[in-house]
């Protein structure tokens, strides 16, 4: 057996309310219950005379994120949206998306200039007493690792 360690070990799960969104001043602004941030890669194909291959050269990327704030910590996110609509705007935010580890260990990723894309959860109610707003969002800069999860093992 090439891997030996075990397939699921529970020590080192993560739940939603192991995630959070911390602004500029490092001040935690939201607990999330989700957090998705991806990366679309766009090539350009080209094909050179005499080689039947079609070959690529990168093109272009685009890091998306979404995540579903749980309306505990702070309304900045949502107020910020607000306050753009109002000026007629978009609001744009630099911040830190955090995952805690069961091992203290924290894995920390740097967003900066991110502008809502798509629909946000202006008002809404649903089943339970914990208010939650869906956003989703362009990164304008390339993201920034500041630290990795670790298994502690």
């Amino acid at each position: 057996m090439l891997n030996t360690s075990s397939a699921a070990d529970s020590r080192f799960t993560r739940s939603g309310k192991d995630g959070s969104f911390y602004n500029n001043n490092g001040v935690m602004v939201a607990s999330v219950e989700t957090y998705k941030s991806t990366v679309n890669f766009s090539n350009a194909s080209y094909k050179v005379l005499g080689d039947m291959q079609e070959h690529v050269t990168p093109g272009s990327y685009k890091v998306s994120l979404s995540f579903t704030e749980l309306v505990i910590e702070s309304d900045e996110f949502f107020t910020d949206v607000m306050e753009a609509m109002e000026r007629g705007d978009s609001p744009r935010w630099n911040f830190q998306g955090a995952i805690q580890g069961r091992n203290d260990s924290e894995e920390r990723v740097m967003y900066r200039d991110v502008l809502p894309d798509g629909d946000i959860d202006i008002h809404n109610l649903s089943v339970g007493d914990a208010i939650k707003r869906q956003f989703n969002c362009t990164v304008n800069n390339p993201p920034k690792l500041a630290s990795l999860l670790g298994t502690g093992r």
